[in-house]
């Protein structure tokens, strides 16, 4: 495995990762891969949505009260029909099609810092 390119403790303070709670989990039929269409709870950031390859370890109603973590300041991303505002961070398995989503390991506030 390869580690990518050396960044500057600069380019990490860009990234803006916050704490979320999925609060409404949508089929995303019109995506080339097979994903979710999430809708993602930020606290203070507002509810931005997401669209997520998560569904070959998820079902729809155990990722509703889920809280993950997600990039939140990448521009919108435009995927068929719908807009992603936002990275939910996950883990690559074995097979590329599992991903495991990080979560914070205790309830935290949503739209708290990763740091």
């Amino acid at each position: 495995m390869n580690i990518k390119p050396e960044i500057s403790w600069t380019d990490f303070e860009k990234i803006d990762i916050r704490s979320g709670t999925i609060i409404s989990v949508n089929d995303f039929e019109k995506a080339k891969n097979p994903s979710y269409q999430l809708e993602i709870d930020f606290g203070d950031l507002g509810i931005k949505k997401s669209s997520a390859q998560i569904t070959t370890l998820y079902k729809k109603k155990e990722l509703i009260g889920k809280q993950i973590v997600a990039v939140v300041n990448f521009p919108k991303k435009q995927i068929a029909n719908f807009f992603s505002e936002c990275l939910v961070l996950g883990i690559y398995g074995d097979d590329p099609k599992d991903v495991i989503i990080l979560s914070p390991s205790l309830p935290t506030k949503n739209g708290m810092q990763v740091g």
